[in-house]
């Protein structure tokens, strides 16, 4: 794969891809991003031209494939349905071993951004692979397999009303956590609900609450990552 590539996609025997490095070809910490259940939608690839611009290798590999993307929850669902775990599972670890094997990223373990569903599969990933995740930010995603194994530090972002993240579950998510006494941070933000910081959802977007979490963000992987 060519990560100079002017649009930033790249294709390998996994799947396809968005890859963006710092000045177009600059080294810089890896980090894996994991689109919510819209797909590799612009809006996931704009986040990884902000981590681009600062400082970190960014992959967001097409989980669904084919360049499916959808508009409302229905559509996304529906999409969601469609795709096979076991694949997304396999695409998952490839795409971590991809990004930790180029040569733009140093060798050493990589950061993970996942939105809901792939907030999901940010932290299955944490645990599945604890060699090669340093670092995983979830944005209102959830996931209850044992973390026993994991060595990420973990920063969550919560909304005060989520339909789809119960407060019970974020709970007891950082509860097991914290019982492994592993390195983690959760913050809610008061007055959202899921996708506040998908600026591509007003009826969600909420804009204070999104840039005190990017900024959260960053400064998170800046210290798990660098160096």
């Amino acid at each position: 794969m060519d990560p100079r590539r002017q649009d930033g996609t790249t294709t390998w025997r996994a799947g396809r891809a968005y890859l963006v490095a710092p000045d177009g070809d600059q080294a810089g910490p890896g980090v894996l991003v994991l689109h919510g259940w819209w797909g590799l939608t612009p809006f996931f690839r704009r986040v990884c031209d902000r981590l681009a611009d600062a400082g970190f290798v960014a992959l967001a590999p097409d989980l669904h494939g084919g360049d499916r993307t959808a508009d409302t929850p229905d559509e996304a669902e529906a999409l969601l349905a469609s795709t096979d775990p076991n694949r997304t599972a396999d695409l998952v670890l490839s795409s971590a071993a991809t990004l930790r094997a180029l040569d733009l990223t140093p060798d050493r373990p990589i950061g993970v951004v996942g939105f809901s569903m792939g907030g999901s599969w940010a932290m299955w990933l944490a645990a599945r692979a604890p060699t090669s995740v340093a670092a995983t930010t979830v944005f209102y995603g959830s996931q209850d397999v044992d973390f026993a194994a994991a060595t990420s530090a973990f920063q969550g972002h919560f909304a005060e009303h989520d339909e789809f993240v119960s407060d019970d579950q974020r709970a007891e998510m950082e509860a097991h956590l914290r019982l492994l006494r592993k390195d983690v941070t959760f913050h809610r933000y008061p007055g959202t609900g899921h996708w506040f910081f998908e600026e591509d959802r007003p009826a969600a977007h909420v804009t204070g609450a999104a840039e005190l979490a990017w900024d959260r963000t960053l400064a998170f992987l800046h210290d798990r990552l660098d160096g």
